[in-house]
């Protein structure tokens, strides 16, 4: 049974909760995007996604995500363990040295859940494209999804891979687009503005669906719901995801200075005192 969304939203103050502390602990990581993703996976995960219970690198017979915005790692670790495929304890080594958690997932580790180092931005649409045709050859019916940050559309291979996929027919193919306006160096139209997004991926040939409430979990769920209802009929799927950076810590939304800065000691506790789950937490 799907959690409710009452559980969804304990889920996703625990997983912020992780977020921050894993950061703190290193002094290193990126907890601004994570953050304004975390409804986002936690919905991804616990409601959207047709996964095995058992992680195998193939990936028959289940939909697949693809992180391509690897830096966010922190959220993605904290929703895998969260949902069963690895301890939740081991969140506890994050980025220290011969950790399977390092600052962008790699794969030589094996750690569950991961299909592909990502970091190097603007790379996870081509793997996730090929996987995609993988399932169709395979007459595997399961859908792939990605994630892209806004700023990394500024990498050309992914406008490569759009067009590909449109004119292949990739239509088992969500993408996700985390619309928060803001990069490392500060907003997208400071650092290049990308115009229309959305006209360009119709241009493109996509279908696109916009959640304008990208913090909100059952806004996430009617959104990509939608999206899965547009899959199997020609064309590739887009979701704009219109999120806020850092979202849930005050002091950290509404600017780009988080994107990459790990909080104080007294930071920490304001932004867990923000975050405290009156269901109790079960931090690692």
């Amino acid at each position: 049974m799907k959690p409710n969304t009452q559980q969804l939203n304990d889920l996703t103050i625990q997983v912020r909760r992780d977020i921050l502390r894993m950061v703190h602990a290193v002094n290193s990581g990126h907890p601004g995007g994570s953050l304004g993703c975390t409804e986002f996976l936690v919905a991804l995960y616990q409601n959207i996604m047709d996964r095995n219970e058992k992680f195998t690198m193939d990936g028959i017979g289940e939909d697949l995500f693809f992180l391509s915005n690897g830096h966010i790692s922190p959220v993605f670790y904290s929703v895998l363990a969260r949902s069963g495929y690895f301890p939740v304890k081991e969140l506890s080594t994050f980025r220290l040295i011969n950790s399977r958690l390092q600052g962008h997932p790699t794969t030589h580790d094996n750690l569950p859940g991961v299909r592909i180092a990502s970091g190097s931005l603007g790379q996870g649409l081509s793997v996730a494209i090929g996987a995609a045709q993988a399932k169709k050859l395979n007459k595997d019916n399961h859908i792939v999804y990605t994630l892209h940050g806004d700023g990394e559309l500024q990498e050309g291979q992914n406008w490569e891979a759009i067009m590909y996929a449109s004119a292949k027919k990739v239509d088992n193919l969500i993408a996700t687009v985390d619309l928060n306006g803001k990069q490392i160096d500060g907003t997208t139209d400071e650092v290049l503005a990308m115009g229309n997004i959305k006209a360009k991926f119709e241009a493109f040939d996509w279908e696109v669906v916009e959640i304008t409430k990208g913090n909100d979990i059952e806004s996430i769920i009617g959104g990509m719901n939608e999206a899965k209802a547009r899959t199997g009929k020609g064309k590739p799927v887009c979701v704009l995801l219109h999120t806020e950076m850092g979202n849930g810590v005050d002091y950290m939304m509404y600017s780009h200075a988080w994107h990459g800065k790990a909080p104080n000691d007294a930071q920490l506790a304001n932004a867990l005192e923000q975050n405290y789950n009156t269901g109790g937490n079960t931090d690692y």
